[in-house]
């Protein structure tokens, strides 16, 4: 569960199917503790689905992964002779979310989808509510400020790494065909609000 797939020979054995699982169990789980407990007056469907996907960001399952110990154990459980390799796995935010969706997923097989989904609210709750009071919509305060100055911002994905299921996507936000921040994300929009987020900070906001 916790085997990097450049540990093993075959594929199969590391987390990556489970990650797969997991992640869909993730999303079930966070939007079935949201829904009724968010008016559907002031949160329609555009407003749900950014707080999800705040509250179950790449950024978000790595908080958690370090909070329940996941670099420990996924260093723990690396083959000898790269332990280099593995100090620097467990540090990316790609690998620490894998392994958090995976071993989700592992709960799922073993307990079910009820305990599971108690467990994994109870686990991103501190995510939950802090997307819930403190929603990030880097993109939008972004194209605000670049508004008062006439300009206007394009994200263009620069590379896409991994397996179909497991992408990582590597997204440049440009003004005029120059450079203002580059991002990284599990999908295009996570990728386009780093970007944005690196944009803002490099321009002092």
């Amino acid at each position: 569960m916790v085997t990097h797939s450049s540990w093993t020979e075959r594929r199969s054995d590391s987390y990556e199917r489970l990650a797969f699982l997991g992640d869909s169990v993730l999303s079930l789980a966070v939007t079935t503790h949201l829904y009724p407990r968010l008016e559907a007056e002031r949160f329609g469907a555009g407003r749900l689905t950014k707080i999800r996907a705040q509250a179950v960001s790449g950024r978000s399952c790595m908080a958690v992964a370090e909070r329940l110990g996941a670099p420990e154990r996924l260093r723990a459980a690396a083959p000898e002779g790269i332990g280099q390799n593995a100090s620097a796995l467990v540090r990316t935010e790609r690998v620490l979310a894998s392994v958090i969706e995976a071993v989700i997923g592992a709960c799922y097989l073993a307990f079910g989808y009820e305990a599971t989904a108690e467990a994994v609210v109870e686990a991103f709750e501190p995510e939950i509510e802090e997307a819930l009071e403190h929603p990030v919509d880097f993109k939008s305060a972004l194209q605000e400020r670049l508004a008062r100055r006439g300009e206007v911002v394009a994200y263009n994905v620069a590379a896409e790494e991994g397996p179909p299921h497991d992408r990582v996507f590597a997204v440049v936000a440009e003004v005029s065909g120059t450079e203002i921040g580059a991002g990284r994300g599990r999908s295009k929009k996570d990728a386009e609000q780093e970007a944005a987020r690196l944009a803002l900070e490099a321009m002092g906001a």
